[in-house]
């Protein structure tokens, strides 16, 4: 048996990818991959049409999706892509209409969950519910588009 580590993202369907980027960096304490390089390579050898992008955050950007990472991790400086935990935000056309089948969970220092969910609240987060259980706590939440995570 051989082992290995495989770098990893979680692809997250949106109508505004780079307002979820936001959020999303934002709650998690994550960072908006830089990709400005890599797209200004791409135009200026043509393989690129100037319509894919914006600018956004001060630079160039792709316009129809946006990936956040954690800071710690490793990130290639040439494209800007993290190497390691990220979510990717990718535009799609239709809005979310059911549950979601995969959620994040949040987890704020011991004490600190009122003040978090006030925090997001404050962000764009609805609360949608508070559950009470023996095996413990938390508060599921939407995020400014709907799908639902929790904060425990």
């Amino acid at each position: 048996m051989t082992s290995r580590t495989l770098h990893w993202k979680l692809v997250i369907d949106s109508g505004d990818p780079h307002a979820q980027a936001e959020f999303w960096a934002d709650t998690l304490g994550y960072v908006i991959e830089d990709n400005n390089a890599l797209i200004e390579g791409l135009l200026a050898a043509g393989h690129a049409p100037e319509e894919l992008t914006v600018e956004r955050w001060g630079r160039r950007a792709w316009r129809d999706l946006v990936a956040v990472r954690h800071p710690d991790d490793p990130y290639d400086e040439a494209s800007g892509t993290g190497l390691g935990r990220r979510l990717l935000f990718q535009r799609v056309p239709e809005v979310k209409t059911v549950k979601n089948r995969l959620h994040i969970d949040v987890h704020p220092a011991a004490g600190e969950r009122e003040a978090e969910v006030a925090r997001l609240t404050d962000r764009g987060a609805t609360v949608l519910t508070r559950v009470k259980e023996p095996g413990g706590e938390w508060v599921v939440m939407g995020d400014p588009e709907g799908n639902e995570f929790c904060v425990s």
